[in-house]
C-alpha cells in the first residue's frame, strides 16, 4: 500500500505541476464555492441567530464535498481497483494547489520589479517608489490576499505576496495532503473524503470567516482547529526547505502576532528564513528589524516555498509508511490488504515507478526552483 500511496502522490502532483488547476467552470472547489455563496446570507434577525445558523453551516456544508469525493472513489473502486485509485489521485489533485500559488507569487514579484532604466532604490512605503508597474502588481496580488491593495508600495506588495505564499502552503497543500497520507493506506474512499472535507472547511473560512459575518464565526473556529497542526508542519517544511532549521526558533517571537492562531507560524518562519520583514499595516509586523522584501527576496521566497512543498510530500510519504508499520490490519504475509482497496497496489505496481519518476521530473519545473545563492 505504500507503493500505491506514493503512486497517487505522483499522479496528483504531476497533474498539478504539469497541467495546473482546471478552470473554475470545471473545478469542484469552485462549485463548492458557489454553494457557500448561496449560504452567505442573513439567516436570522439577531446576531445570536446568525451564529447558530453558522454552526449548522460549518457542520453540514463540508460534508457535501466529503461525501461526493468518498462516494466517487468507492463507486469507482467497486468497478475496478485501478479506477478507484485513479479517482482518489484526482481528488488529491483537485484539493491541493502548488503551481498556481508559485506562479502567481512570481507574477506579483515580477510586476514590482523596476525597469532596467529606472532607479533601483527600494523604500518601505514611506518615500518615493521606483518606476514600477504598481497597478498591475496591486491587481495581481488581490488573487493572494484579501486586504486593500490600492495604497500599497512595491515593497509592501511583495510582503503581501510572500506572506500569502507561506500561509497558502499550509492551506493549499499540507492541510489536505496529511489526512490523505494518513488514511490512504487504510481506505482510499476515506482518504479522499478527508481531503475534500478539509478543503471544504478551508473554503468556508476563506469566504465566511470574517468578523462582519456572524454566520461565519463557527466556520472560522473550525478552520482554526483543523489548521492547528498543518500550519506548524508547514513552518517545519519551510525551515527545512530554506536550509535554516533554527528559523523555527526565531519565528516563535512573532508567530502569534497575526489574528489567526495558525497563519503566523508559516509566515514568520518564512520571514526568518529569508531575513525579511513581513508587515500588514496595523495588524502585524513579523521580523520587524529586517527590511521589507526586495525583488530578489521575493524570488527566493518562491524557491523556498517550492522546496518546502517537496519536503511536505516526503513527510507525507513517511507518515503513510508509519501508518502501514503500526497498523495491525496491514500486518501479515499479504502484501495488499483485503477490503474495498484490495488489489490496488498490485494494479498500480507496474505504473508506480513511472508516476513517481514523473513527480521527480515535474518538481524540476517548479517556478523559481533554482539554487538559492548563499
Amino acid at each position: 500500500m505504500l507503493l500505491t500511496t506514493i503512486a497517487l502522490f505522483g499522479l496528483a502532483f504531476s497533474l498539478d505541476l504539469l497541467v495546473g488547476e482546471p478552470p473554475n467552470a470545471l473545478h469542484p472547489v469552485a462549485w463548492f464555492g458557489r454553494l457557500v455563496g448561496a449560504l452567505d446570507r442573513e439567516w436570522a434577525g439577531t446576531e445570536r441567530g446568525q451564529r447558530l445558523a453558522g454552526v449548522g453551516i460549518a457542520v453540514l456544508a463540508p460534508l457535501c464535498p466529503a461525501v461526493v469525493a468518498g462516494g466517487a472513489v468507492a463507486l469507482a473502486g467497486a468497478l475496478s481497483p485501478l479506477a478507484g485509485a485513479v479517482v482518489a489521485g484526482l481528488v488529491l489533485f483537485l484539493t491541493t494547489s502548488l503551481r498556481s500559488l508559485l506562479e502567481l507569487t512570481r507574477a506579483v514579484v515580477d510586476a514590482t520589479a523596476a525597469p532596467a532604466t529606472a532607479a533601483t532604490a527600494e523604500t518601505d512605503g514611506a518615500g518615493s517608489e521606483p518606476d514600477v508597474d504598481l497597478e498591475t502588481a496591486r491587481e495581481r496580488v488581490r488573487g493572494l490576499v484579501g486586504r486593500d491593495t490600492s495604497t500599497l508600495s512595491a515593497a509592501e506588495i511583495r510582503s503581501a505576496a510572500v506572506e500569502s505564499a507561506g500561509e497558502n502552503l499550509a492551506d493549499g497543500l499540507v492541510a489536505t495532503l496529511l489526512p490523505f497520507a494518513l488514511l490512504a493506506p487504510l481506505s482510499l474512499p476515506a482518504a479522499a473524503a478527508a481531503a475534500a472535507w478539509v478543503k471544504g472547511v478551508n473554503t468556508l473560512d476563506s469566504m465566511l470567516g470574517y468578523p462582519a459575518k456572524p454566520h461565519g464565526t463557527a466556520s472560522a473556529r473550525l478552520d482554526d482547529l483543523v489548521m492547528c497542526l498543518p500550519a506548524r508542519l508547514a513552518a517545519v517544511t519551510i525551515a527545512v526547505g530554506g536550509a535554516d532549521p533554527l528559523a523555527l526558533w526565531r519565528a516563535r517571537r512573532w508567530a502569534q502576532d497575526p489574528p489567526s492562531p495558525n497563519s503566523g507560524w508559516p509566515m514568520a518562519t518564512l520571514a526568518c528564513v529569508l531575513s525579511v520583514r513581513l508587515r500588514k499595516a496595523g495588524v502585524y509586523d513579523l521580523n520587524p528589524e529586517a527590511d521589507l522584501p526586495t525583488v530578489a527576496d521575493g524570488e527566493r521566497a518562491v524557491t523556498v516555498v517550492g522546496r518546502a512543498a517537496v519536503v511536505g510530500v516526503l513527510l507525507a510519504v513517511l507518515l503513510a509508511a508509519a501508518v502501514i508499520a503500526i497498523s495491525p490490519s496491514l500486518e501479515g504475509t499479504q502484501p495488499v490488504p483485503t477490503g474495498p482497496t484490495a488489489g490496488i497496489g498490485a494494479a498500480l505496481g507496474a505504473e508506480a515507478e513511472i508516476l513517481t519518476n514523473a513527480l521527480a521530473v515535474s518538481m524540476i519545473t517548479l517556478p523559481g526552483l533554482e539554487v538559492i545563492p548563499a
